[in-house]
């Protein structure tokens, strides 16, 4: 029904539950979401890293301590999980955020197709380099 018709449009709201789940969201939403979970992520570890960093520069014993912490057991292998998602937390926040600031640069970017572009490559890169220093932080190589 249209205006012309003499009736008004009807908005309804959304169900939430029913209706955002099967929402197909567009690449370039889920890393800019990922941005934003990934800097909240950074300041909520963020005492972890002030303890981390003063544990390894403070003397030689704490430097082993905390190498030993994170090579021994279950606490070990929780604390590692920890890193790595800070690891991951770190590097989509510094890609993503080098996305925005090049699209705030280069008004080329703003295009839809390389706003997916350039969300792809942040995806994979980020997922890439975290992978490859999760391997190394879990002594793959």
């Amino acid at each position: 029904m249209t205006e012309a018709d003499g009736k008004r449009p009807e908005f309804r709201n959304i169900h939430a539950f029913r209706d955002l789940p099967s929402y197909r969201w567009p690449l370039a939403a889920i890393v800019s979401g990922m941005h934003r979970a990934s800097g909240v992520l950074m300041f909520v570890l963020l005492p972890l890293v002030m303890w981390i960093f003063d544990k390894s520069i403070s003397s030689e014993i704490s430097f082993a301590r905390l190498r030993s912490a994170l090579n021994t057991g279950a606490g070990g292998v929780l604390l590692k999980l920890v890193v790595l998602a800070l690891i991951w937390a770190y590097l989509t926040h510094f890609i993503a955020g080098l996305r925005h600031v090049w699209s705030d640069v280069s008004h080329a970017a703003v295009t839809k197709q390389r706003g997916a572009t350039t969300a792809k490559f942040t995806l994979i890169a980020s997922l890439v380099l975290t992978v490859v220093l999760g391997a190394k932080l879990f002594g793959l190589y």
